[in-house]
């Protein structure tokens, strides 16, 4: 008979019989999942497909047919006897050898005398005997005929498995059968029969969770024909394969100086590296060092690749280069867009960069939609094409150049190409010096080498005549700013680059007390995430206070400074004023989406003089005005366009105070005093409503209280006062000549007085 051995890794399953010790067989169970278990299954079902049985659930009791037919051949007889069991056998399974026949028979009389001493009658000897010879006949028959070969047949069973099929399992272990029990419940159900594992062993690995709830046989096949479908898409595969960072002696990322003919002897292999520093060890020495490798793969005459930062995006000619189709599997579009890839000076590299391609699309195919797929593999695509001309040109193996990124890997699109080209004869490198920001990118097969420090440096000093360093006393202000201006309301100059706008809801004689203030002291200002949150004012005042005409007027002048639109007369712009962005502005706009390469390259583009996150901040609140459709008519009538042309086409003066424009720090204003019988044009609406967006704070002084803003609003959100009677016919003075003298009601109120 054959001996069940424990096992001590998945790999002693699929020995040959001569491999194995003591006519070793193993019979294991598996209560719990990994993704080694996984594989090992997967390996497993193919093995028992092709020689073996397959069970899903319980093996089915003989039916009264199987049992007439057993009746026939064998009669019902029986004897608890060995030489009984071997005659019968040999009428029964003919086909079997008598070596075969013994292994079966020695089983059966082992179980029965185990049944027997356990005191079990001969009745129930004898239904056991059945049953065991009607499952050989019908359902085993295939293992009988390979019992005692090299390739020592398997049974895959997955189930709550019952005592007689226990029993049977055991006697087709003896009889030379690998079995694995599947057990999804856990293993209670199997301890009722087998309470101190003398049948089969229970094995575990570290980590192992709970089986998944679509895990089966039906989803493992599915998996198997996928992988046999994916294997049609590579093609003719690369002699070459990667052997990554096997060679390196250290985590350290000199070791790509090593030249590539030294890092192996393997012919069939390219030794590459793949390295992700996180944080810099001594920050008065990183930059030389940096320089000094730099310099060392130039001595070396290394081709070598600089990203810093972000990757910038495809251009629109780069996209209309891939050829691509519509598809409805990741299948389908890797095996064709993989014929983008053209290196025809060297095909073996050609046939690296497909595999690698097909690849990854496959490994980033799990948890994204088909288009959102697409739209990666195309910027993967853009990428190599662009960046390969600096890796590769002339390449022979064993040539290794060097792709650095450096402070970047932001975006999902990003790390896929990172992972694309660490599978090519390239070593990558990874510097992530600065560990306040954060990357999308968390390489699992990388070596990774980390340090405490950080250090705010953003461009690699490749020694080109465009980097720059720090001295020792920049580095420590910059440490010094990060601890005064984190999360301590402190605040340096133009500190933030993106803001929010929230409008206050104020009284009236609140107005005059905010206006001057600076809006990190105003309720409801906040930072979070690099984004301020700016509290403005946006009102309309109607009426005059107590009919007090001076009054009035000294109350408006006090609210005039020296960063104060202030407007006399509506409407302030018309559609027919001059305009050379309003012929422009139906090529500025694509899907609802302002493009923004195009306005900022268009000739009358007169915003490109403005602080580059400003222009940014602009197109954000353009972009909010039509997504929100603030402004009545647009995407219905053409209006989405006079928003563009207006907000691309403000005055000088309200563009040098949106450039000085400090989002923690006092905020630029808008005074609009209308005392006719007038409303505020279309564009005078937009550029309020911009305005406002972008952070200024607006009074409009009505003192009709005549309806003036309201018009070519969709929703105006702006706050209103009635402060006192209705006066008409009134004339805006010249504020420069109203007299300060008498006091604003607010100031009485505190005991002061102009």
């Amino acid at each position: 008979m054959f001996y069940r051995e424990k096992i001590n890794n998945f790999d002693s399953f699929f020995l040959k019989l001569s491999s194995r010790p003591n006519n070793a067989v193993f019979f294991c169970r598996l209560t719990g999942y990994s993704q080694e278990i996984h594989r090992f299954i997967r390996e497993y079902y193919t093995a028992a497909r092709q020689n073996g049985v397959i069970i899903d659930g319980r093996i089915p009791n003989p039916d009264q047919r199987q049992l007439e037919y057993f009746s026939e051949m064998i009669g019902n007889e029986f004897q608890n006897d060995r030489n009984f069991l071997d005659v019968k056998m040999s009428r029964w399974l003919p086909r079997a050898t008598a070596e075969q026949r013994k292994l079966i028979v020695d089983g059966i009389y082992s179980m029965l005398q185990d049944m027997k001493n356990e005191g079990k009658n001969d009745n129930m000897l004898r239904n056991a005997y059945i049953k065991y010879m009607c499952w050989l006949y019908y359902k085993f028959e295939r293992i009988v005929n390979k019992l005692g070969t090299e390739d020592i047949p398997k049974i895959l069973y997955n189930g709550e498995i019952s005592n007689y099929e226990l029993q049977f399992m055991s006697i087709l272990s003896k009889a030379g059968t690998d079995i694995l029990l599947l057990e999804y419940n856990g293993d209670s159900n199997y301890l009722k029969h087998d309470p101190q594992s003398r049948y089969s062993q229970l094995y575990t690995v570290n980590n192992q969770t709970n089986f998944p709830e679509n895990f089966n046989y039906k989803s493992i096949q599915e998996e198997i024909v996928k992988e046999t479908n994916r294997r049609n898409v590579y093609g003719p595969l690369p002699a070459l394969s990667a052997a990554t960072n096997v060679w390196m002696n250290k985590s350290d990322v000199k070791e790509i100086l090593r030249a590539a003919n030294s890092r192996g002897e393997r012919q069939d292999v390219y030794y590459n590296s793949f390295i992700a520093q996180y944080g810099v060890e001594d920050k008065l020495t990183f930059t030389s060092e940096l320089m000094d490798l730099y310099s060392s793969l130039k001595a070396d005459k290394r081709k070598i690749c600089v990203i810093n930062g972000t990757i910038p995006n495809p251009t629109p000619e780069e996209i209309a280069q891939i050829s691509r189709k519509q598809y409805s599997t990741a299948e389908q579009m890797a095996g064709d867009l993989a014929k983008n890839i053209n290196y025809s000076s060297n095909m073996e590299l050609q046939k690296i960069m497909m595999k690698s391609f097909i690849d990854v699309i496959f490994e980033e195919e799990n948890g994204i939609s088909i288009n959102k797929l697409l739209n990666r593999a195309i910027y993967l695509l853009c990428w190599l094409k662009r960046y390969q001309k600096e890796l590769f040109v002339n390449w022979r193996y064993p040539e290794t150049p060097v792709c650095i990124f450096f402070a970047g890997c932001h975006t999902e699109a990003e790390a896929m190409f990172v992972k694309f080209i660490s599978r090519l004869p390239v070593d990558v490198v990874l510097y992530f010096p600065n560990l306040n920001e954060g990357n999308a990118f968390k390489p699992d097969n990388a070596v990774t080498v980390k340090y405490e420090l950080s250090m705010p440096i953003n461009q690699f000093p490749a020694g080109d005549g465009r980097t720059v360093v720090s001295t020792v006393a920049y580095q420590a202000e910059r440490e010094l700013d990060s601890l005064m201006y984190q999360n301590t309301g402190i605040y340096r100059n133009q500190q933030y680059k993106k803001a929010e706008v929230v409008v206050l809801q104020t009284m009236y004689e609140e107005t005059s007390i905010l206006w001057q203030q600076e809006l990190k002291y105003r309720q409801n200002f906040s930072v979070a995430n690099d984004v301020v949150v700016i509290p403005a004012i946006y009102e309309k005042v109607c009426g005059v206070k107590n009919g007090d005409v001076q009054q009035y007027w000294r109350d408006i002048k006090k609210l005039i400074t020296k960063d104060t639109i202030v407007v006399k007369n509506i409407p302030w712009h018309t559609s027919t004023d001059y305009n050379p962005i309003k012929s422009q502005a139906t090529l500025f706009l694509h899907n609802k989406k302002l493009q923004r390469g195009k306005i900022k390259a268009h000739r009358d583009y007169k915003y490109g003089i403005l602080r580059e996150e400003m222009q940014e901040h602009i197109f954000d609140k353009i972009q909010y005005l039509l997504d929100n459709e603030i402004i009545s008519g647009t995407y219905r009538n053409g209006t989405e366009y006079t928003v563009i042309a207006t907000a691309l086409n403000l005055e000088q003066s309200i563009v040098r105070m949106i450039q000085k424009f400090d989002f923690t720090k006092t905020n630029p204003k808008l005074l609009i005093v209308n005392t006719k019988e007038q409303i505020l044009s279309l564009e005078d609406t937009i550029i309020v409503a911009l305005l406002n967006q972008i952070g200024f704070d607006i009074t409009i002084f009505v003192p009709t209280g005549y309806q003036c803003v309201e018009k070519y609003f969709n929703r105006c959100y702006i706050n209103e006062h009635n402060i006192g009677e209705y006066v008409y016919d009134l004339s805006v003075p010249d504020f420069n000549m109203v007299s300060e003298s008498g006091g604003s009601s607010i100031r009485k109120f505190f005991g002061r007085s102009t």
